[in-house]
């Protein structure tokens, strides 16, 4: 027959007097790489906020303030339209970007859009773009083909005697510096082989100040040492800007200087067509 036993905190007795020692019941401890999990967890940094934690870039006063983390044309095309760089953004209704394929051969820039080219929000979509596409189409450039911007992306402009109509106004070194690394973010993703300046503005926000138009209009160029941004392109033309054709003080000046834009522009295809 088997001994009963009467409990007790210590141990179990038998009736026979003897003592047998229990063994406390152990408790399954947590497991640790749970609870670690959970710690880090809850003191992992959201991505959002550690993006705006990072430390800032460093302040250039220009267009490179703000420039996305990733170049891409859509994305610079993107940041640009929120550019504060220059207090032109407050006269101008909209950036007016560049705009073409990316791996033209040839890209051209203007000064500034006009005043068509600010309402669209398109470059070289008025009277001087249309002038543009006229000449490049007798030069055999095709149109689609090409990349168009301009050295400032906002409209300068003053209102006119009559108050009514915008009158465009040169804009200022600094303005064009503010906004020159746009300009250089579309050369170095688009490529071209080619680049037109269309003006004394352009052709010295690439060339130098000491440029000037007059001088060396319709000859292929070599980019000047130093221009990190002309590296990989082969020559740079530079020609009038198309609006100066049309603001000719009569017709007879206006035919001559259009017959010379033209001819600088057929310059330019043939030694695209050198290859």
């Amino acid at each position: 027959m088997a001994a009963r036993t009467t409990g007790s905190s210590a141990g179990r007795r038998t009736r026979a007097g003897t003592t047998r020692k229990l063994t406390p019941k152990r408790v399954p401890a947590r497991k640790p790489a749970a609870k670690s999990a959970r710690r880090a967890a809850a003191t992992r940094v959201p991505a959002h906020v550690a993006e705006r934690s990072a430390p800032p870039r460093e302040r250039t006063d220009t267009a490179r303030d703000f420039f996305p983390d990733r170049l891409t044309l859509p994305r610079l095309r993107e940041a640009a339209a929120g550019c504060r760089a220059c207090p032109l953004w407050r006269t101008g209704t909209q950036t007016v970007f560049g705009e073409g394929p990316r791996g033209a051969d040839v890209m051209f820039v203007g000064e500034q859009p006009g005043d068509k080219e600010d309402l669209a929000g398109h470059p070289f979509v008025g009277p001087s773009g249309q002038l543009l596409d006229s000449a490049l189409e007798d030069a055999g450039i095709d149109r689609g083909g090409v990349y168009v911007t301009n050295a400032v992306k906002h409209f300068k402009w003053e209102r006119g005697e009559k108050g009514k109509r915008r009158i465009h106004k040169t804009p200022n070194t600094s303005e064009v510096r503010a906004c020159h690394p746009w300009l250089e973010g579309e050369i170095a993703l688009v490529r071209p082989r080619v680049i037109v300046c269309l003006g004394a503005t352009a052709a010295q926000a690439l060339l130098g100040k000491q440029f000037r138009v007059t001088q060396s209009r319709g000859r292929a160029i070599a980019p000047p040492e130093g221009a990190d941004a002309l590296a990989r392109v082969d020559a740079v033309f530079a020609t009038v800007h198309p609006s100066s054709v049309l603001r000719a003080p009569d017709p007879r000046t206006r035919e001559r200087a259009e017959r010379e834009f033209r001819a600088d522009l057929k310059k330019v295809a043939g030694y695209l067509k050198k290859g």
